[in-house]
Order: structure tokens, then sequence, then C-alpha cells
């Protein structure tokens, strides 16, 4: 093979819409040839979280995000041309349905030829099903449609209907009934966290099981995945940058999204990840920078509120003007109050401000912001999704703007040294900021 060519079977698993079982199935194929021995690698296209911790249960490796906007046309090559190198499989989990977003899931098909698994929420529907699958396979004739699986049937004289009104006689289709044993459990972000469900892995085996007797209980065929024109790893502006530096991130029930990708820069750079848990630590580690990602404080927010040492030691860092970066759910624990379910709870009180949870999302999408420091614009992307409202007294140094329509997005503030935003920040996509930020040496500056 040459050197800049590799060949892997691989999948995009699809579906006109989100709700319609994309991750389930894609942890059923990934649980199935895991336990075959084989070594499959998952993506996810998008920002998405939860989905991808689920599939990293079903896998057993990490999985990254492949997004043409916010990880950019030349990581997603390089991601997944070093993934041919290493995995029996690759499967792509897509974002919303096929053809939403710009970029979408058709757009990283059409990009890298991988073929298409579509799955279909079949449960209110019989013949029209097959229309349905016909639209999808000629709305862009130019994709390549491997099978289709129709999720949430009610048993096989329904799974006859459906599937007999395919016309393409050469695509591969199985079904998924609707069992509830086969479904994960939801909360308003989406899917729970597999750390949160004691029956996870018996959950994943038993829709893995399901794939057993099915048309996609062998390899898809392979596909040619080239390396960019220049590898993108170990960069001057990365390599050894953050050399010597502990870099604490909290992780835990309350703090887990976290991209892989953004440990992997920082590591790296050299630094020395410690991992912190402000629900069960009695007080935060020594280091030398701290980073609060996203999640649930809301959920845990009793516990947290209680973990009064933890908050002081945390107080106590703020005041050596060490680096925290805080992002949706750790700016929120940075706040003096958040309110959840009618109880308002104390948190850490090191931004004056509080936030509420509200019924109805607030805001989502995919952003970027450029921010002035050290005399420099530098432009971050990132995306925001959240229920909560947050009333902040500070002045924010920028605003960040949604993709692809320019709408104003999400405030970032600045307190000493505290940077926060309810925007998750993707660090490859300004690897020099976050540099210059955990090195301590990032004057940010107002450009408001």
């Amino acid at each position: 093979m040459i050197n800049n060519m590799r060949q892997c079977p691989a999948l995009l698993v699809t579906a006109p819409s989100s709700g319609s079982g994309k991750t389930t199935i894609t942890a059923a194929i990934a649980r199935y040839f895991t336990r075959q021995g084989k070594v499959v690698q998952v993506f996810k296209v998008g920002p998405d979280f939860i989905d991808p911790m689920i599939l990293e249960a079903a896998s057993g490796r990490p999985v990254y995000q492949l997004d043409l906007w916010m990880v950019g046309k030349a990581q997603c090559q390089q991601m997944l041309f070093d993934a041919a190198g290493q995995a029996d499989l690759i499967l792509i989990e897509g974002v919303m349905g096929l053809f939403d977003g710009s970029p979408n899931s058709a757009d990283v098909s059409l990009e890298f030829g991988v073929p298409i698994l579509t799955v279909i929420d079949g449960s209110a529907m019989a013949q029209t099903f097959g229309a349905l699958v016909f639209g999808l396979m000629h709305y862009a004739p130019q994709l390549c449609f491997y099978g289709v699986i129709a999720n949430k049937i009610a048993g096989e004289y329904h799974a006859n209907l459906v599937l007999e009104s395919i016309k393409d006689p050469d695509i591969k289709t199985h079904y998924f009934t609707r069992d509830t044993a086969l479904s994960l459990p939801e909360r308003h972000l989406g899917l729970m966290q597999p750390s949160e469900l004691t029956d996870i892995t018996e959950r994943l085996d038993l829709v893995a099981d399901k794939i057993t007797s099915s048309d996609f209980a062998t390899l898809p065929p392979e596909v040619v995945f080239c390396a960019p024109t220049s590898s993108l790893l170990e960069g001057d502006e990365v390599s050894g940058a953050l050399l010597n530096k502990r870099i604490i991130v909290a992780k835990d029930n309350a703090f887990g999204f976290l991209y892989h990708a953004n440990i992997k820069l920082l590591e790296r750079a050299g630094a020395q990840i410690v991992y912190t848990s402000p629900l069960h630590d009695k007080r935060l580690p020594e280091g030398d920078a701290l980073y609060l990602p996203g999640g649930y404080p809301e959920v845990y927010a009793q516990q947290l509120s209680k973990n009064m040492l933890y908050i002081e030691s945390l107080k106590h860092f703020v005041t050596q003007d060490k680096p925290i970066l805080a992002e949706c759910g750790g700016m929120l624990y940075l706040l003096d109050e958040l309110e959840t379910e009618n109880t308002h709870f104390n948190m850490c009180g090191v931004l004056e401000g509080k936030a509420a949870m509200n019924t109805r999302l607030s805001a989502v999408g995919q952003q970027s912001a450029t921010i002035l420091a050290n005399d420099t614009n530098f432009t971050v992307r990132g995306h925001s999704f959240h229920y909560s409202s947050a009333d902040i007294a500070l002045k924010p140094i920028a605003q960040s703007v949604y993709y692809p329509h320019k709408r104003q997005g999400e405030n970032i503030y600045q307190r000493s040294s505290v940077l926060a935003s309810y925007m998750h920040w993707y660090f490859d996509s300004c690897p020099a900021f976050f540099i210059h930020f955990f090195n301590q040496t990032l004057e940010l500056q107002s450009n408001e």
C-alpha cells in the first residue's frame, strides 16, 4: 500500500432526523465487532459529548469528533488516516438528520467516500418507509448507501411491511423492535452518561446481540483513506509548549463533557494532566492551571454545594492568579448561586452572578469567537448547548457568533486569571490561544 493511502472497512450511520436511534445502532455494531476481537474506532460528526461516551463504552476506545467546520477537513482526514492504520472497522455516527446543517453528515460521507447506513424510526409507518428510503437515496444521488435499519418496530409482521417496501434489492436491511430494554435512558441534554448507568454493559450486549443474525454481522467494504498533504501532529507551536505544567481537569458525573482531542493537545504540549472530582475530592490537587468543563452541575447541585472544603481550596487557587478555564457547567459552578427545581444552591462564588435552569433549550449551535489578547486576534471554535440562563455581573470581553448564520452567541467573561463562557472550546481550532492561556502568557483585552 502506498504510504499516504490506507484501507479500512467503514460506515457512516445516519438517519432522517434526531431521535431515530443512531447512537443505539452505532453502539450495537461497535459492540458486536468488538466482542469478535476486532478493533473498532468510532467517530462522531458534530460537537456532541454524550453520544461519544456511549460509543466509547461500546468500543472500548476513545471517540473523537469528526466535524468539517469545528475540527476542519485536514484534521478529520488525519484522524481517519490514523484510524485506518490501527482499526479493523471505522464507524462514524452522524449528527441530526443526514442533510441537516452545513456542513452535514452527507458532506462527511462525500468528502471521505464512506458508505451510509440509515437508521429510520418506523414506529408510526408501514409502506411509506420505502418512499422515505427512496427519497434519501435520490436526494443526493452521488451518495453511496450500504444499508437500512428499521428501528422501533412492533414485531415481525410490521418489519415485513416496512422492509419489503424498499425497492432496491442491493440495500442490506434489518430491524430493531421497540423494546424499552434496547433504548438508552435520556434527560434534558440527551442520553445519560454511561457512568450513571449501572447496567450499561448489559444494555450494550443486548443491542449487540441483535446484530448477530443480520446482514450487518459481516464487515462492510473497505474504504481508501488518504493522508493530508502535511502531518498535523506535533506542530512547532504545540510540542513541548506546556512542558512540566500540571493542569488540573475536573472530571466526574457533574463535569464530564470533555473532548478527548482537548486533553490530547495538552498532553502533546507536554502538560501533565491531573484529574479531580468536585463531587468527591476533599480539596483541589496541586497544579499550575485548572480546566472546568461542562456537564450536569444542576443534577448534582446539592452535593457540589455541600463540598465546602473543596470550594474553599478552589477559592484559594483563584487567589494565586493561576489560569482557570471554565465552560458551560464549569462556569455555573464558579457563580454565586445555581437555581434548579425551584431550589437555590450556593456555588463557589468566584464569579459574581447566578444562573437558573429553564424548561426549554436556551442555546444550541456551533460558533466561533474572536478574542483579542497579546495584541493579536485569536479565533477559536466550539459550540453551546444549555438549558440554563446566567446573570453575571461582569462586562464581557468578547462574544461568539453562530456558524453559519452569524447570529450573536455566548458572552465570554474574564475576572483576573479566570476565563469563562457558556461556549465549549475545541482547543485544536486555535492551539496558540490555549497554549498561551495555560502558560500564563496571555494578556486578554476587551474587543467590545
